[in-house]
């Protein structure tokens, strides 16, 4: 089973949500809920420091289940020598488990670490990368989740899950 993890911030709070799911699922078989308060502010090539405790409240609800991959909304790295969230998350989860990062615009430094994955009919491609896993594997695997368009389903259910 995979876990893919996103955040809503709203001033200093943030709502965490996780979806436990299958590549092939149109829908979570299961959803996780964090409530952060007191989250760090935003800070420029340091989006990780305000990002990490957020994934981490996740996944420390998800111990009791076979975890294959954990997915996260934004890159794995930034460049060479350059850790993205992905990355952070990997070691923060002593490399347990692999990370794959779907991002929806792709950062300057970092075309080697990066496949562009098209769905659907779009134009717009999404970003995958990956640590822990083979890169294009993980691309495959992203390519061929549910959905027609351009973002896959359930990362559209956990987006709307986020907004509640």
């Amino acid at each position: 089973m995979n876990l893919a993890i996103d955040i809503y911030y709203k001033e200093n709070q943030a709502t965490c949500i996780g979806v436990l799911f299958e590549w092939d699922d149109k829908e979570p078989r299961k959803v996780i809920k964090a409530y952060l308060k007191d989250v760090a502010e935003y800070v420029s090539g340091q989006f990780y420091k305000r990002e990490l405790p957020c994934v981490m409240a996740v996944v420390y609800q998800v111990k009791q289940y076979k975890i294959d991959c954990i997915i996260v909304d934004g890159h794995v790295q930034l460049g060479e020598g350059e850790k993205g969230l992905g990355e952070y998350v990997y070691e923060a989860v002593e490399k347990q488990y692999p990370v794959i990062g779907i991002a929806k615009k792709s950062y300057f430094n970092n075309r080697d670490y990066v496949q562009e994955v098209r769905r659907g009919e779009s134009e717009s491609p999404l970003y995958v990368s990956a640590i822990g896993t083979d890169l294009e594997e993980a691309a495959l695997w992203v390519k061929e989740m549910h959905g027609d368009f351009r973002f896959p389903s359930i990362l559209k259910e956990l987006d709307r899950l986020t907004r509640e």
